[in-house]
């Protein structure tokens, strides 16, 4: 059934409750990280060997022995890989039934009892660092390799045998992440799971789907529940997004998880660069007629599977949904996003006062005088641009505001990498800082991450390599008019 018949259908039957989005609780999606119960403080080897439960350990002992025995059996070689699959899909339905404590314990016992062995190990560097330049290098290497390939490995590839096993992989990753900081055994089964689920999740196996409003009804209610940037309020507002000539939504998809996009983009066909985000979401808003628009505005990308954090494909959906858009529309030669800055409110909170330092003194002149303060303090600053929406287009405090997101977006890097974390996704895609927008997004969401301010990043296709590359050196590629709000150097 279409989302069109099923929508019908609801208000055939008078039920108008069914108008609204059925999703409108806070709960977390499905796989969505949730804070993890801490860990024993013994080792699985030491309780394997105890009687007795302490107080602070979920599973007895003797229910440990027999949870590791099932999961030994999984790879033993003497079964073959689909019983290894139905064995491994036996101990995935007792960890559904676990409570989170009982699931903790599954994980410590895949991390502490499946590592590669060691000495095997030590024993292949050893004669492959000997051989390196002979005749035998490449017979070493290929015993390395063989060593190198874990127990735990081959345990959770056949979890994936069975139809559902992968879903269950994502899953399990999805609450195992939030326990890594607290325990440290636990970052070899995420790294091994990490690893598999960047070679079965590859761009190559995946799917380009284009999603509308007659897309499957039940596709379209989890494109409503794990939209990330900008809530989708009712159906209308899902119908406009989906079904309007100018609009466009496209997901990838794995065959082994379908109807579940893993991520995906929402597009606007315009004739210009868009400045805000409400003319896009105005359910009541002039079409843009297909054949002319020129430009494409990618202005939601949300990522659906907490469980392949790491897992890298979101430069290549945007790649090719430019390559669609070409196809199916020759007069499109803009391509950019309309975006948040998720981390600019915090990234001022903590360096406002060396924002301030950079005023020449005239500028501190003004804006101290405008915020009661000579000079002018931070905290009376960030205080006075609180209020971003009723500044005058002309005010210094707007103008310092700009300037500091300009410094923010274009010049803060952590470790190389933008500080923004939406910056570091369309940056290290190639686009480039195009142009900052004042109340680009005026409702409360967008004031609390940016004062309202949104961003455009611009996919110049011909420039995205050497973009990427001024990146590894530690230069952000910025436009001109991003380029005059940088604070003057001292």
């Amino acid at each position: 059934m279409s989302a069109t018949e099923w929508f019908q259908a609801r208000l055939r039957t008078g039920d108008k409750n069914e108008r609204k989005v059925p999703v409108a609780s806070d709960a977390p999606a499905k796989g969505a990280a949730k804070s993890a119960p801490k860990p024993s403080a013994r080792t699985t080897a030491e309780r394997l060997e105890a009687t007795l439960r302490k107080a602070d350990e979920a599973l007895s002992p003797r229910a440990l022995r027999r949870v590791l025995a099932a999961m030994q059996s999984v790879i033993d070689p003497r079964v073959s890989e689909v019983e290894g699959g139905r064995r491994a899909h036996a101990i995935a339905v007792e960890y559904a039934a676990a409570t989170p404590e009982e699931r903790r314990d599954f994980w410590a016992l895949m991390s502490e009892h499946f590592a590669a062995d060691a000495q095997k190990l030590k024993t292949a560097r050893d004669q492959h660092q000997a051989a390196v330049g002979t005749p035998d290098e490449g017979q070493a290497e290929l015993k390395l390799r063989r060593a190198l390939v874990s127990p735990r490995m081959r345990l959770l590839q056949r979890f994936a045998v069975e139809p559902a096993g992968m879903r269950f992989l994502v899953d399990l990753r999805a609450e195992l992440l939030p326990g890594l900081k607290g325990d440290r055994r636990l970052l070899a089964l995420d790294a091994e799971l990490e690893q598999l689920f960047s070679t079965w999740f590859d761009v190559a196996f995946l799917e380009l789907r284009r999603i509308d409003w007659d897309s499957p009804a039940s596709l379209i209610e989890k494109l409503i529940r794990y939209e990330a940037v900008h809530d989708i309020k009712s159906w209308n507002d899902v119908k406009n997004r989906l079904d309007d000539s100018d609009r466009r939504c496209y997901g990838f998809f794995h065959p082994r998880l379908p109807n579940e996009p893993l991520i995906f983009v929402e597009v606007a066909l315009v004739d210009r660069v868009s400045d805000g985000i409400m003319p896009l979401l105005d359910e009541a808003a002039v079409p843009v007629p297909p054949a002319r628009a020129t430009t494409a505005i990618f202005y939601s990308i949300s990522n659906t599977q907490n469980g392949l954090r790491g897992v890298s494909f979101g430069d290549s959906l945007i790649k090719r949904v430019v390559e669609t858009l070409q196809d199916e529309l020759p007069r499109l030669k803009t391509f950019a996003t309309l975006s948040p800055i998720p981390g600019f409110r915090t990234w001022l909170a903590k360096n406002a006062p060396d924002m301030v330092a950079r005023l020449d003194e005239k500028r501190a002149a003004e804006v101290g005088r405008l915020v009661g303060s000579l000079p002018p303090t931070a905290d009376r600053l960030v205080a006075a641009v609180d209020a971003a929406a009723s500044l005058d287009p002309k005010s210094p405090l707007r103008q310092w505001l700009l300037q500091c997101a300009a410094e923010y977006l274009g010049r803060s890097l952590v470790d190389g990498t933008p500080a923004d974390p939406v910056a570091r996704f369309h940056l290290g895609n190639g686009a480039r800082v195009e142009r900052l927008n004042w109340a680009g997004d005026p409702s409360p969401k967008g004031h609390k991450q940016s004062y309202g301010l949104m961003v455009n990043y611009l996919y110049d296709l011909k420039r995205l390599d050497r973009h990427r590359d001024w990146l590894a050196q530690g230069k952000v590629a910025v436009s001109g008019d991003v380029d005059s709000l940088f604070f003057k150097k001292a």
